[in-house]
């Protein structure tokens, strides 16, 4: 258990306290996890809401929590990534632009893009089912495809959090995490499942392939800028799916 708490301390900002700091090795495999729990509160609210509001207040309710269970954590790290890549004319800058805590136009706009997606996707999806459904697989798979990203990109530097996070990885335990994270979205969605894990596969290379061209490699922020795309991709192919067919279990 302490694998699932120390992921949920990372993650979020539910105060936990732990009696030592948990290894990354045993954290990470539990991102897919701790995805679909975020998903779970964010989609419950998503799909309540939606029967006593109109849809549109209800999705951009249902993300305003969302941020406010996570601290934003993911998009401060697209908006780093956002402004490093946008405005830094050199390697060198681009690393010392994501170690920079202020954000700018690039940041500001990456951010903004980010929650205008996810609450348009959200709220274009009518049945409260494939609303809960979606919402989960997005944040479920947005933390799987950070840890995948881990596993196939070198690191941009020496030191820090993302790089200290996937030197520790062990094969089986995160590979059974990202089972898991895959499982619990093809339990709620069915063969919608197989788009999602497409687009997640086109997010993660977007990025990575961006990231190694720009800055040689893999940073914290990088994995917030990841987990960013492919949530907002997944929601993305869930209202295009919605307005085609149902979820499988309504």
């Amino acid at each position: 258990m302490t694998g699932l708490l120390g992921a949920v301390q990372f993650l979020t900002r539910i105060p936990i306290r732990l009696a030592a700091p948990a290894d990354h090795a045993r954290v990470v495999p539990w991102f897919g996890v701790v995805g679909a729990m975020i998903g779970a509160v964010v989609g419950g609210i998503a799909a309540g809401l939606g029967e006593l509001v109109p849809v549109t207040v209800a999705a951009a309710c249902a993300v305003a929590a969302g941020l406010l269970i996570t601290g934003a954590f993911h998009e401060d790290g697209l908006a780093d990534v956002a402004d490093a890549f946008g405005g830094g004319w050199s390697v060198e800058r681009r690393l010392e632009l994501l170690k920079d805590s202020t954000h700018g136009t690039y940041g500001v706009a990456a951010m903004t893009s980010s929650i205008v997606i996810r609450v348009a996707s959200v709220a274009s999806i009518a049945a409260p089912a494939a609303v809960f459904a979606s919402l989960v697989a997005a944040h479920t798979l947005g933390r799987c495809a950070a840890v995948v990203a881990m596993m196939s990109a070198p690191p941009a530097t020496d030191s820090g959090l993302g790089v200290s996070a996937a030197a520790s990885l062990r094969p089986g335990p995160t590979a059974l995490g990202l089972v898991a994270g895959v499982g619990i979205t093809a339990a709620l969605c069915g063969w919608w499942t197989l788009p999602f894990l497409g687009a997640a596969a086109v997010g993660i290379g977007a990025v990575v392939v961006l990231a190694v061209r720009k800055v040689g490699g893999l940073a914290g922020d990088v994995l917030g800028a990841v987990e960013q795309v492919v949530e907002c991709l997944v929601l993305v192919v869930a209202s295009g799916l919605a307005a085609r067919s149902g979820i499988w279990w309504i």
